[in-house]
């Protein structure tokens, strides 16, 4: 009987590169997933010649490059790195900020029923999404953008997650009002967010491999959603008010926050259609702009 590689026994795993698209030396680490859609695709390129049978002749592949999502159940310390590579920033005291340095890593999936590994290298978070809702856990989607993969028939040696239990939507808060002024709300239903970066390949004559990684602006915009109780939030979306949103979440122990301040918000609707006897809820999208007290658009605290 022939043997098909399986999803349940297949592992991801990392390490960081010092440069770009190359692989160093060291062991990489478990990285927990639920899916993920790596892999490699190259383009096309096709011959121009006119036939009188009307057949092409000529198609060859192009410019190749990695990507794809990891979908992951975020939890404390497993995707620091992770995080850093979204916000192109560095923890300092247990915070990190939007910066301009780039984290790019090479990434393997094993699938240990046949022995089969790709190696995905150059890798970086282009855009990250993170979703919180009752009665799921907070669910993140890393979108990669990478340089090239490889096949190997050997697992790279792997240093163990930390097994930290995954955050839920119960085990945190979210505070929202004036710059620099929150308070608490029970009133908000969900909460969803991203972070893009825009990574693109430059690709060069000469080679089918990008040489380096190009990447935009930080714009981080979201959505949140809210029972419709008064005309509080409808009031910031009419009156362009200033605003500012924080959201923590936290596992079981209770002693893993991490906390995602938004400093300097602008909401940009406030729908409260009616879609029932149900009650009724305010649809409200953001942008975060940057503030200059706490000098970034984004705001991410772990714990210490």
């Amino acid at each position: 009987m022939p043997t098909f590689a399986q999803g349940s026994r297949t592992s991801l795993s990392y390490i960081v590169e010092s440069t770009f698209g190359t692989t160093p030396a060291g062991n990489f680490t478990n990285l927990p997933f639920s899916t993920h859609s790596l892999n490699l695709t190259k383009e096309r390129v096709q011959g121009n010649d006119l036939q009188s049978d009307r057949m092409p002749r000529v198609d060859r592949h192009g410019n190749k490059q990695a990507g794809g999502d990891i979908v992951v159940d975020l939890r404390d310390g497993d995707y620091d790195d992770f995080l850093e590579s979204a916000m192109l920033g560095t923890f300092s005291t247990n915070v990190l900020k939007v910066g301009t340095a780039p984290k790019y890593f090479s990434v393997e999936d094993y699938a240990a029923d046949i022995d089969q590994a790709k190696l995905f290298t150059g890798c970086t978070v282009s855009s990250m999404g993170i979703s919180l809702a009752p009665n799921q856990m907070v669910t993140t989607t890393f979108s990669m953008v990478g340089k090239g993969m490889t096949l190997s028939a050997t697992q790279k040696t792997q240093d163990a997650a930390s097994g930290a239990a995954p955050f839920d939507a119960y085990s945190g808060d979210l505070s929202i009002g004036n710059v620099g002024s929150l308070s608490a709300s029970a009133i908000v239903t969900a909460v969803d967010f991203t972070v893009d970066n825009a990574f693109a390949p430059t690709f060069v004559v000469g080679s089918d491999e990008t040489p380096a990684l190009q990447y935009g602006r930080a714009t981080v915009e979201g959505t949140f959603s809210a029972y419709f109780e008064d005309e509080a939030l409808v009031n910031r979306f009419l009156y362009e008010t200033n605003s500012a949103l924080q959201v923590s979440v936290n596992d079981p122990t209770g002693s893993n926050e991490y906390t995602f301040l938004f400093p300097y918000i602008k909401i940009n609707s406030a729908d409260t259609s009616v879609g029932g006897p149900e009650s009724r809820m305010v649809e409200c999208s953001f942008v975060a702009l940057y503030d200059s007290t706490e000098a970034t658009n984004l705001k991410i605290t772990r714990p210490s």
